[in-house]
């Protein structure tokens, strides 16, 4: 069985746990507060979302990282090696800064987690639309997904499966991927798309 972790618990990282709790899947939660300022709240979404240290979290074979933008070296430092890992990229930043330097904001990342696969994914939609039950009117509410790993994406397309969603698979991250991305001061053409697919 894959292990599951969200770090960061704002609006994001609870509009996905909401999304594992629908479907009683176990995922930890952890950030920068200590996890007991999180339980109460884990808790209130649901009994398999268990809020626990990040060191604890980061112990999960797939991560997803829905902590601003900026907080990801942080995250990153947290481990000395990200090899085995997949890192799930929920960020957005916005306007671009420089020091990106023309990369994705998803390819800057992944510098960060050296030995991860990185999958950019669950980014283009607000957290009020993410956390609502993505099964409506007879269709699944589709999630992109973009990597420069193409082995990364089968188990995330899965996960997102399971959790209701229609995985659309984009490419590479400076393909499709770009559709994702903001660039400069001008947001990605697919971020706040919320579509549907009537087959997952």
């Amino acid at each position: 069985m894959m292990s599951y972790a969200i770090v960061g618990f704002g609006k994001i990282g609870q509009a996905l746990a909401h999304a594992f709790a629908r479907k009683n899947i176990d995922v930890t939660v952890a950030s920068r507060r200590p996890p007991e300022a999180l339980a109460p709240q884990a808790r209130a979404i649901g009994p398999t979302v268990v809020a626990r240290s990040l060191r604890e979290a980061l112990k999960a074979d797939t991560i997803i990282l829905a902590v601003p933008f900026g907080e990801h070296p942080e995250v990153a430092k947290a481990l000395p090696s990200w090899e085995g890992k997949t890192v799930i990229d929920a960020t957005n930043v916005f306007p671009v800064p420089e020091e990106l330097d023309g990369l994705s904001s998803s390819a800057f990342v992944a510098k960060a987690f050296t030995g991860a696969k990185l999958v950019k994914g669950f980014n283009h939609l607000i957290a009020a639309t993410l956390a609502a039950d993505p099964i409506v009117e007879g269709g699944h509410r589709v999630v992109f997904l973009s990597s420069d790993d193409e082995d990364a994406i089968a188990p995330v397309a899965a996960l997102a499966k399971q959790l209701g969603f229609a995985p659309v698979k984009l490419g590479k991250l400076n393909e499709g991927g770009t559709l994702v991305h903001a660039r400069g001061r001008t947001w990605g053409q697919l971020i706040f798309q919320d579509l549907f697919k009537k087959e997952q």
